[in-house]
């Protein structure tokens, strides 16, 4: 049932969209009829695209070709919406704006085709980026830690259509380059029921650390069975921080590792996050290095916190959904540590 309302609404949202683009967008440009028609038929196709997506994301079966190419209708609606807004307000502007007739038609045409090579130009980088894995190196200095640790952070994986067993070895393989002292899994990691997923976290047993692998639950955890994945996850040999903290390195030299449940625990009332039990017991002479899933708890860290990893805003996704995701979360891909 949930399914079913969910898709619902997405796919009722994305007809509007096609909708605005219709009417507020391709109607408007000054090109032949036949072509106005042929945007159309594509966005038809498209949409079509965005329901065989629906189907896909909830039958893993689907060949992951075939769900790649599901994928690629939302974010073309998504830029398509966006370059027509920002048509529809230039061309508001324009036909009010007082100039002879050759020169409103000439800056009307330039509209038109910057309009379209920008939607296809930001539609072209987002396939590129969501198909390739970069490497960020980030030095932080942390008060009162004697001796250096690499310590790599994967988050937002989504386990599930695209994601599959081979591009979890790959990127274990890549990770294990990095010869890290420790990996730490800051949330949404599975993002489909627990029973496709088992193959692909599989492959994670074959992380290489010093001090172990540490995983926190996500928003998406709370949609596919927290419970289930949360034990799958500890077959693998991982550990799982559920409001709680550990001591990592010697004595001496090392740090506290914390980390809480996602805040959809409270929105959901089950699994909520607890920084006061997360950070209970601690050894206040090391540095404190806490995993929390959202940027948006930063609002709960106290001083006892040096350091935050979080995941979930994808780095602000694609142009220019990042705008949006800058109104809903602090920050989108930024360290700031605790030094007072």
């Amino acid at each position: 049932m949930r399914i079913l309302i969910f898709s619902t609404i997405f796919l009722t949202v994305f007809a509007l969209l096609n909708l605005y683009i219709v009417k507020r967008f391709i109607n408007h440009l000054h090109i032949k009829p036949k072509y106005r028609r042929y945007l159309k038929i594509f966005l038809l196709i498209n949409y079509i695209g965005i329901i065989g997506y629906i189907y896909a994301r909830y039958n893993p079966n689907i060949p992951n070709t075939l769900y790649f190419l599901l994928s690629l209708p939302i974010g073309v609606v998504f830029l398509l919406f966006c370059t027509a807004v920002i048509f529809d307000i230039s061309r508001v502007v324009l036909n009010n704006t007082p100039i002879d007739d050759n020169r409103r038609e000439f800056f009307k045409k330039s509209l038109d085709i910057s309009s379209l090579a920008i939607a296809f130009g930001l539609s072209t980088r987002a396939i590129y980026e969501a198909r390739h894995i970069e490497v960020e190196y980030v030095d932080i200095k942390l008060k009162n830690l004697k001796k250096e640790y690499t310590i790599v952070q994967l988050s937002d994986i989504h386990i599930g259509g695209l994601i599959d067993a081979k591009f979890i070895k790959d990127l274990v393989s890549r990770v294990n380059i990095l010869k890290p002292d420790l990996v730490v899994i800051t949330g949404d990691m599975v993002d489909i029921s627990i029973n496709y997923a088992k193959p692909a976290l599989d492959e994670l047993k074959a992380l290489k650390t010093i001090y172990g692998t540490y995983f926190i639950v996500g928003n998406h955890e709370y949609l596919h069975g927290i419970d289930q994945i949360i034990d799958e996850v500890k077959k693998r040999d991982i550990t799982v921080l559920e409001n709680q903290n550990i001591s990592i390195g010697d004595k001496d030299d090392g740090f506290n590792l914390s980390g809480v449940y996602d805040i959809m625990g409270d929105r959901v009332d089950h699994h909520k996050p607890d920084l006061k039990k997360a950070l209970q017991n601690i050894d206040k002479t090391k540095p404190t290095i806490l995993l929390a899933h959202q940027p948006k708890f930063m609002e709960n860290i106290t001083n006892e916190v040096d350091l935050v990893l979080s995941g979930h805003t994808h780095g602000g996704q694609i142009y220019p959904f990042r705008l949006l995701v800058k109104l809903q979360q602090p920050y989108l891909a930024a360290y700031i540590p605790n030094n007072s």
